[in-house]
This record gives C-alpha cells, sequence and structure tokens, in this order.
C-alpha cells in the first residue's frame, strides 16, 4: 500500500496511511456533523448562541480570514461566522442532505470529504474548525487528520478541535461507550499531548459550557451546580495527586501551526 511521508517531531520520517482511504467510523462518519437537533432549523439560533459563547474569543481579528469549517453539516458555524461579519468561509461535509440546509439558507458549504480535501488544499487557510469530536477517529486517523490540517493552514494558522472529556468522572465512561464510532475519549493532558505531537504551539484548552441560554432561569441553577460539581471533583482527584481542572462533558482545545 502506497505510503504518505508525514513529519513528525523526533521522528522526521514517520509515516501514515493515504488520506484518501475509507475511514473506520461507518455509523456516524468523521466527515459528516452529528450533533444537530431533530428540528434542524431550529439548531441555527441554539448553536449560534453555543459557539458565539464558546469560541468567539478564539477567532481571527481579520474578517478576511480564510477559514474552513470542517464536517459542518448544515453549515451551523459558518451561519455564525457570517453572522460575526466574516467574508471568506467555507463549510465541507460529506452528507449531501444536510449540506442541501446550508445551501437554502445562502451559506457557503459543499460537498466534500475531509480527508482528500484537506490533502488537495496545502497553505491556504488562516483558520480550520473542526465540528464533528475527534473521538470518531481511531488514534491513527487522529494523527493523520492533524498533520492534513497542519498542512492545509497557513503560517502561524490556527487549528480548533474538540472531543469527548474523559476525565469528568459522570459522563467520561458513558460518552465512550455511547456510540459505536467513539474510539477514544481525552483530557486536558491528552489533548494538548497529540497537538503537541502533531507540531501544533500556543495550545488553549477551551472548557465548552453548555449553559449558555441567559434567558432560561433554570441555566442559572445548572450554572451554580457545575461549578459545585467542579470543586468537588477538583478537591477528589487532588487526594489522588492527579491535577485535572477541566470537567465539562466536552473538552475544545485552539492552537497554531508551528512553523520551526
Amino acid at each position: 500500500m502506497t505510503m504518505t511521508t508525514i513529519q513528525q517531531p523526533g521522528n522526521p520520517e514517520a509515516r501514515v496511511p493515504p488520506a484518501k482511504r475509507d475511514l473506520t467510523a461507518k455509523i456516524e462518519p468523521f466527515d459528516s456533523f452529528w450533533e444537530g437537533p431533530e428540528d434542524v432549523e431550529k439548531g441555527y439560533a441554539s448553536f449560534y448562541q453555543f459557539y458565539r459563547c464558546n469560541y468567539l474569543k478564539a477567532l481571527p481579528a481579520n474578517k478576511d480570514a480564510q477559514i474552513l469549517a470542517i464536517s459542518c453539516g448544515p453549515g451551523y458555524f459558518v451561519n455564525l461566522l457570517e453572522k460575526e461579519g466574516y467574508r471568506n468561509a467555507l463549510g465541507i461535509d460529506s452528507d449531501p442532505e444536510k449540506v442541501s440546509y446550508a445551501r437554502k439558507r445562502n451559506l457557503n458549504c459543499r460537498v466534500e470529504r475531509a480527508f482528500p480535501y484537506l490533502e488537495q488544499n496545502r497553505d491556504r487557510y488562516d483558520l480550520i474548525f473542526c465540528e464533528q469530536e475527534l473521538n470518531h477517529l481511531t488514534k491513527e486517523e487522529m494523527v493523520e487528520f492533524l498533520n492534513l490540517c497542519r498542512n492545509a493552514l497557513k503560517p502561524n494558522g490556527s487549528l480548533i478541535v474538540h472531543g469527548l472529556n474523559g476525565a469528568n468522572p459522570i459522563t467520561g465512561s458513558e460518552a465512550l461507550a455511547q456510540n459505536f464510532d467513539h474510539y477514544n475519549t481525552f483530557t486536558e493532558y491528552t489533548l494538548r499531548q497529540v497537538l503537541k505531537y502533531s507540531q501544533f504551539s500556543e495550545i488553549k484548552l477551551i472548557p465548552l459550557n453548555l449553559y449558555v441560554f441567559y434567558k432560561n432561569p433554570l441555566n442559572y441553577i445548572l450554572i451554580v451546580l457545575d461549578k459545585l460539581y467542579s470543586l468537588f471533583f477538583t478537591f477528589s482527584f487532588m487526594l489522588y495527586g492527579k491535577s485535572n481542572r477541566v470537567w465539562t462533558k466536552k473538552i475544545a482545545a485552539s492552537c497554531r501551526k508551528r512553523t520551526s
């Protein structure tokens, strides 16, 4: 089988399978979006609020930045970008039916497979945002994907990814077992670890806050309970010599392409 050479820190001749092969996940493929509500139209408002609260600070200041949203589904993140004034955003997803919702809203989304698209677009983007959880990739596929993202970024370009937080004592183990196509979970340490291994720098963790719908009074009760749980988990882990501090159900990170 033909192999593609990818530069790896400490192992410049590391080799990974070519990007155009089929991925392991079959029921919920990685390069399509699976997190949306059954009512797709309602998702535009709820995901706008979620993305704005969690990711807005990590977006480029330049509104002309070239931005790619991978596994965009009906274009929820592209919708956020357009509302926030970004002029050069593209979403890709392997599912034509999901992309059709985006096209009906005149969102710049199209049908593409993630791995071959990245392979064919080197040094093109200022930011790549991954809407699907990295947990839908095996470890080998994940390293390959991160390398392809790095190669598709311009010098000093940024990447934002997210996955399931295995450190959460309530949801961590269930999150891995709940889906046949979940192959791993992360902690704040392991998410940093794989991004650093894939030659990214300036890694900043983003605990993904679920309680962002401030018009709902219940939201404030849940915020307080979440803080109390976090304090309890932190103290409990300290008793066992662990330094975990991020307990959100999902954990994200922004990072920058390392150029030297």
